[in-house]
């Protein structure tokens, strides 16, 4: 099977590159929101399009991308910069998306936004995730779902509504067809012991993995 190739979306929050994140962006697609262009030179990527109301890129920051394409809005809108980037993604074919930069940052409020878009997204089919590099967050789907995790990695499981029949598995703290309640911390701070199988009956959650953080050994 062909593997597809995702779009990378580069956000305003904190990204740094490890080997981990240069092998998931390889090939990518790349759109910038506005002053998530700054990550590119350091992922040495090459944007295809720059959108934006552009408030957040400095002058030297516009003089050092001159022939990348740019797709300007007014700063009064009524979406986040990130929000049409990715529409761009979806509008060129994406199936298969990375944000990089959504977690993090100065602006707690739009990394909430970024992974409580992308749990909705995911439910319309989209595969998506979220990542600063260090952190990665992916929603979970109805059924089953296996992570390619490090033993002694530390992950949790945040919920956005009550969870039924969750079931952890390939992991110090399992869990078989538990209920979780909306705003509950019994899925904070799990180890991975390698692979991590995760199951759902119904419910919106994302698992929140930190796969450089082996302090669970």
């Amino acid at each position: 099977m062909t593997a597809v190739c995702p779009f990378l979306i580069l956000l305003g929050g904190t990204l740094r590159k490890t080997d981990r994140l240069a092998r998931q962006v390889r090939h990518a697609r790349v759109i910038a929101a506005d002053g998530g262009m700054r990550h590119a030179a350091d992922l040495a990527v090459d944007p295809e399009l720059w959108v934006g109301d552009f408030d957040s890129s400095p002058p030297e920051l516009l003089r050092n991308w001159p022939t990348t394409e740019r797709q300007p809005y007014p700063a009064e809108k009524n979406y986040t910069d990130g929000e049409l980037a990715l529409e761009e993604a979806l509008k060129r074919g994406a199936d298969r998306v990375i944000l990089g930069g959504a977690l993090g940052g100065a602006r707690s409020d739009h990394a909430l936004l970024h992974m409580t878009n992308a749990c909705a997204l995911h439910a319309g089919g989209l595969d998506i995730m979220l990542t600063s590099g260090e952190e990665e967050a992916l929603p979970l789907s109805v059924g089953s779902q296996t992570f390619d995790l490090p033993p002694s990695s530390l992950f949790s499981i945040l919920n956005f509504s009550d969870v039924r029949g969750l079931t952890i598995e390939g992991a110090r703290y399992p869990l078989d067809g538990f209920d979780l309640a909306f705003g509950s911390s019994r899925t904070l701070s799990n180890v991975a012991e390698g692979p991590v199988t995760i199951t759902l009956v119904s419910g919106t959650a994302l698992v929140l993995a930190r796969p450089y953080d082996l302090s669970g050994r």
